[in-house]
């Protein structure tokens, strides 16, 4: 599939391609490695972790004992998930896991949902419910505020950075390093906060995007070597790319409604690679061919940067 949009006085041309068919039930999280030169992404709610070349091909499959809301791999082997149940180290040949901690455990239906790497090796999640239509009395006809957004450092300390928060979602970095992003899906809001690079902290929340205007809702995000910050809309069938000041410099439209999250990868890191959801929702038709399959956009004519590995 090929999509048309203008870029200052020129029509610029992207090829969009169904890389990997794999009908996952819950599409998430892609990952570059530029040490390995891979993909891997993951299917939350099968509780998979997949993989593959930069081209689809030697896809490769490991499984976890359960949902898996987004991983990142260490610098010392292995990965760090973001599981139902908290954060937990992963082996991959052995499949062992090694528990750290559930900073939740008292909130049953929350689990720990998109992740992240800064740059200085810290390993930055929330957590969303998945009783996400209880109604919180005090609030009425409103889905309670009981999640929260945790920082995992080096030294497998867990910190909380924001609460209230209904669906953690896109975490990212300016290229700066100086403002951090990050989507509550169930708001259809994504905030902006300052970012202390030293510490791990966030300050002066704001809203950054409210997503009013468009179908669907904000979900996993990635900032460009230009700054600008790329969006997939769950349920909207489109990537965006915001500019810094928050002005939309461009909309892509897919075949599939559900798409989950996207990431630049490749060797020149100027592929973007796209997650979808293959599940049919609540009130949401789903009978793309190609739901669940994992994408591919080329074209673009900017680069992703490099994503950090865990520190610990």
């Amino acid at each position: 599939m090929t999509h048309d949009f203008e870029k200052g006085r020129g029509l610029i041309v992207v090829d969009i391609r169904l890389l990997v068919d794999s009908k996952n039930h819950l599409g998430e999280g892609p990952l570059w490695d530029v040490e390995e030169q891979r993909l891997y992404w993951i299917d939350s709610s099968a509780a998979e972790i997949w993989t593959c070349k930069e081209d689809g091909s030697d896809v490769r499959l490991h499984y976890v004992p359960s949902h898996i809301g987004s991983m990142a791999l260490r610098e010392k082997g292995g990965a760090v998930l973001a599981l139902a149940n908290g954060f937990s180290l992963y082996e991959f040949k052995t499949q062992r896991l090694t528990h750290i901690g559930d900073p939740e455990a008292d909130e049953p239906e929350n689990r720990l949902n998109d992740g992240k790497v800064d740059r200085r090796g810290r390993f930055v999640a929330g957590y969303m419910s998945y009783d996400h239509d209880r109604q919180d009395a005090n609030r009425g006809q409103r889905p309670v505020r009981n999640s929260a957004l945790y920082r995992l450092d080096p030294d497998l300390t867990i910190h909380r950075l924001d609460s209230g928060i209904k669906c953690s979602n896109g975490p990212c970095w300016s290229p700066d390093n100086k403002t951090f992003y990050f989507c509550d899906s169930y708001d259809d809001k994504m905030y902006a906060y300052d970012y202390d690079i030293e510490t791990g902290n966030v300050s002066n929340k704001r809203l950054f995007l409210s997503n009013a205007d468009y179908p669907g809702t904000f979900d996993g995000s990635t900032v460009d070597s230009e700054g600008y910050i790329w969006n997939a809309h769950v349920f909207g069938g489109r990537i965006i790319r915001y500019a810094p000041d928050g002005r939309i410099d461009r909309e892509i439209e897919f075949p599939v409604r559900n798409l989950t999250s996207v990431m630049f990868g490749g060797k020149d890191l100027d592929i973007m690679y796209v997650t979808s959801m293959g599940r049919p929702m609540k009130g949401v038709p789903q009978k793309e061919a190609s739901a669940g399959g994992l994408f591919a956009v080329y074209g673009l004519g900017v680069k992703g940067l490099p994503e950090p590995r865990f520190g610990g």
